[in-house]
């Protein structure tokens, strides 16, 4: 594919996004399935169904530029996703097997703050702010989820799989239910060489990757 400008190089962006999503809605059931603590399962599945809406958002997306979403495979999660397959494979203690479930869906998710904190940038670079408000959505949600499987490998998984407790994070704050996106305000430009290298992280301002 050739790119000429930053609008094709964000509707590709976009489509190899699509790719990504729709590999992990397929991936989900099967972590679902594979793992052994409730609260894990249920992390997993909440996060299924956010996934299906950030499919519906990069479909909103693509159709503003009257484009199909579809029609790119995203090889990046293909290669992660194959990882998580072969970690389900493994003959391991169920609690080892939640802890290395855990670690492969964050490999996930840092892919995808990577990527969306990209994919909003670019939009807007392209005064799209409609696109970069949903971007920034699915991008807070992404660094939510990266946080609550911290919280639930340091306060449950991690012990019962013979680690000692590295954090004082209790059951009863892991929350697995929606939160609220948070509306961006339009930036009137992006930002400085001076800021970036000052150690701002501006394509993902709120994620706590750890």
């Amino acid at each position: 594919m050739s790119l000429h400008d930053l609008g094709e190089l964000y509707l590709d962006q976009i489509r190899d996004l699509y790719s990504a999503e729709t590999q992990i809605v397929d991936a989900l059931p099967k972590m679902v399935e594979a793992a052994s603590h409730a609260q894990l399962k249920a992390g997993f599945q909440h996060h299924l169904d956010q996934t299906r809406e950030h499919v519906r958002r990069l479909e909103q997306i693509a159709r503003r530029f009257n484009e199909d979403p579809d029609g790119k495979t995203c090889q990046g999660m293909k290669g992660l996703l194959k990882e998580g397959k072969e970690t389900m494979k493994e003959r391991a203690d169920s609690d080892v097997l939640d802890a290395a479930l855990i670690a492969d869906a964050q490999r996930v998710e840092h892919y995808e703050i990577a990527a969306y904190g990209c994919a909003r940038t670019y939009a807007e670079a392209l005064d799209r702010m409609e696109d970069a408000r949903l971007l920034q959505q699915t991008l807070d949600e992404e660094a939510e989820t990266d946080r609550k499987l911290t919280a639930i490998a340091e306060s449950v998984v991690n012990p019962d799989a013979g680690a000692r407790p590295t954090s004082t994070a209790r059951l009863s704050d892991v929350d697995v239910t929606p939160s609220a996106g948070r509306d961006i305000e339009p930036r009137a430009a992006a930002p400085s060489r001076r800021d970036i290298d000052e150690g701002d992280t501006p394509y993902a301002p709120e994620a706590d990757l750890r």
